[in-house]
Formats: structure tokens, C-alpha cells, sequence
């Protein structure tokens, strides 16, 4: 049943996607470039809509019951139609950020919640009346690190399947059959889209998508690890380290340089990167390895031992310290690494 939902849903998405490339012309869905942008020409940028529609359609038919099911549904759809709104009108950051909490309440009222955590020592840790508020910036953040990181062709998608596959094999190991299923739907659904997203792109996801997928991702995470150890707590923010370390990163900068945070910039790692010299290809697969090596060292820790435990922490901090040198926020010098390996920023 595994395979066969996630068959249905990569068609599914494969199908309607290029129906989704003459709907978003015809309403005049497009992604105009502009000097933070990398693309050259008007994008049609409702791609998400094929992702969406493919996993509600997978839901329904492939997912076994659960409590979680439907508030997980009610919020996805609350999400979806923000992104479209938003994908064809320039929705406001206010309007967008409280559909974002709606969706996100939706699924906390439902019970999803980060209540409690047992520690090595001293037994459980109680969040007690901050555990609404912590979940809620759980959501929240991870909805917009993964919109954050959609710069580039294919490239929030391919995280987003890198973390969809590491939270449904982890949620195969601990026995979860509802995120078990509900992940493979979402990666299908991905990864049908990425065949019309890989570069060069035909159709942009849009905040319909990158919402959408952050939202499911960080609901999923909490689903498969929530009220567990302090160890494991930590693991879905491994997962998601690339997304959330430049998110992290991005609001240093902007801190340090007293920029407004919400103000568009051109020096996420991926601008970063291309203006190091690599092509687009290869900055989305240089992000999409750190990304599995991220995924890599939340395994890794989940089954932690002595050993098991150094190799994650070289992961961890080689993976750190490349997005630091990258993303200058230690400096424009500061590149020990980059300039050993003979990467060096291109003259501007």
C-alpha cells in the first residue's frame, strides 16, 4: 500500500502539473525576475496547487485513521488557500502570517503539542502553558524556513524530499503508521513536482508550495517525535538544519547590519554560493548534500552511542561551518575552509 500511494500521488502531481503551468499564465500567476532573483523571465509560481490537490487526494484515499488526520487536512487546506492567495494577489505579511497561525492553531487545539520532554537526568520536563505558544513558533518557523530557502530551481523541493524521507524512515523504525503514510504521499507529491521544478525550472511552487510543504513537514516532525526524550527532540531540528540554520543565519545578519528581518536580501547560502562561482545545478545539489548530511546526523543521533555521537558532531559542525563561511556572518574573510578547497567569491 506504501508503494502504491506513493505512485498515485507522484502521477497524480506528473498529471496536473503542466494543466497548473496554463491555469497560472491564464490568471497571470507569474514571478516577475528582479535583481534578488535569479531567474531571467516571468515564472508561473502556483506549482504548489498540484502539490497540494495530489497529497489531499492521497489523504483521503491512502491514509489509514487517525485523530490526526483530519486537523492535519483542515490545516493544510487553510494553508493552501493563503498560499494561493497569496501566489496571485501579494497577500500582506500580516494576512499571510495569520493564516499561518490558524492552520497552526487548528492542528494544536486538535492536541499536537510539544508537552514535555524527559531529560537524561531528573525525569520529564514539563512545558506546561508554554507548550501552545513553543509548538505554535514550531510550525511557524519551520512553514517559513522552507519558504525562506525557495530561491533557487528545485531546491526547497529537493530539501523538503530529503526531510520527508528521513522523518518516514525514522517514523518506519518507531512503528508511526500515520506519518508512515502521510510522509510517503507528501514525498510523491514532491518528488512528481520536481520533475517540472529541477532546473531549468518550468513552474516556480509559490508560497502555495513552500508553505505548504514546511507546514506538513513540521506537523509530521512533531507527530513522529513529540513527547520523547531530549535527545530526540532534537532530531526533527536536525532534519530540517539546512532551513533553519539559514533562517538562523539570515536573521543574525540582518541583526548585525540593522536590517529590518523581514526584508528580502541576496545573501541566503544559495546566493551565496552562486556568487562563489557554482552554477545553479550544482549549488542545489552542494545544499541538497548538506541537507543529507544533516538528515544523515539526525539518524545517526536517534540510535546515538559513544561513537555514533562523534560522528554526528562532525557532521554538525563541518555542516555549520561551511553555511557560516558561506553566508559571510562571520565576516567576508572568515573562510577557512572554502579557501583551503580553493572556492573563492568571485570578483563583483
Amino acid at each position: 500500500m506504501e508503494l502504491q500511494a506513493f505512485l498515485f500521488c507522484f502521477i497524480i502531481t506528473v498529471a496536473i502539473t503542466p494543466i497548473i503551468i496554463k491555469f497560472a499564465v491564464h490568471i497571470n500567476a507569474l514571478d516577475a525576475p528582479d535583481v534578488r532573483k535569479v531567474h531571467t523571465k516571468q515564472m508561473p509560481r502556483l506549482g504548489g496547487l498540484a502539490i497540494f490537490i495530489s497529497v489531499l487526494s492521497g489523504m483521503l484515499i491512502f491514509t489509514p485513521y487517525s485523530s490526526n488526520a483530519y486537523p492535519l487536512l483542515v490545516g493544510g487546506i487553510i494553508i493552501a488557500i493563503t498560499g494561493v492567495l497569496d501566489d496571485i494577489i501579494s497577500l500582506a505579511p500580516i494576512h499571510k502570517l495569520s493564516g499561518q497561525v490558524t492552520a497552526a492553531l487548528v492542528v494544536i487545539l486538535s492536541g499536537v503539542k510539544i508537552e514535555f520532554v524527559n531529560l537524561p537526568f531528573g525525569g520529564p520536563f514539563e512545558f506546561g502553558v508554554l507548550s501552545i505558544p513553543i509548538t505554535l513558533m514550531w510550525i511557524i518557523g519551520v512553514t517559513n524556513a522552507i519558504n525562506l530557502v525557495d530561491g533557487l530551481d528545485g531546491l526547497a523541493a529537493g530539501i523538503s524530499s530529503i526531510a520527508l524521507l528521513t522523518i518516514t524512515s525514522m517514523a518506519v523504525m518507531m512503528g508511526n503508521g500515520f506519518v508512515v503514510f502521510t510522509g510517503i504521499i507528501v514525498l510523491g507529491a514532491t518528488l512528481g513536482f520536481l520533475v517540472f521544478n529541477f532546473y531549468p525550472a518550468k513552474i516556480f511552487m509559490g508560497d502555495t508550495g513552500a508553505m505548504f510543504l514546511g507546514f506538513m513537514i513540521s506537523v509530521l516532525a512533531l507527530l513522529g517525535f513529540k513527547n520523547v526524550t531530549l535527545f530526540s527532540f532534537v532530531i526533527p531540528i536536525l532534519i530540517l538544519g539546512v532551513p533553519i540554520s539559514d533562517t538562523l543565519i539570515t536573521i543574525i545578519r540582518r541583526v548585525l547590519q540593522n536590517q529590518p528581518i523581514m526584508k528580502p536580501d541576496f545573501s541566503h547560502l544559495h546566493h551565496n554560493l552562486l556568487k562563489l562561482g557554482c552554477t545553479h545545478p550544482q549549488t542545489v545539489i552542494i545544499i541538497y548534500t548538506l541537507s543529507a548530511l544533516f538528515s544523515l546526523a539526525a539518524v545517526l543521533f536517534s540510535q546515538a552511542t559513544l561513537i555514533n555521537s562523534l560522528v554526528v558532531a562532525t557532521i554538525l559542525i563541518f555542516s555549520t561551518e561551511i553555511m557560516i563561511e558561506v553566508s559571510q556572518v562571520a565576516g567576508e574573510k572568515y573562510r577557512p575552509i572554502l579557501n583551503r578547497v580553493g572556492l573563492s567569491r568571485s570578483k563583483e
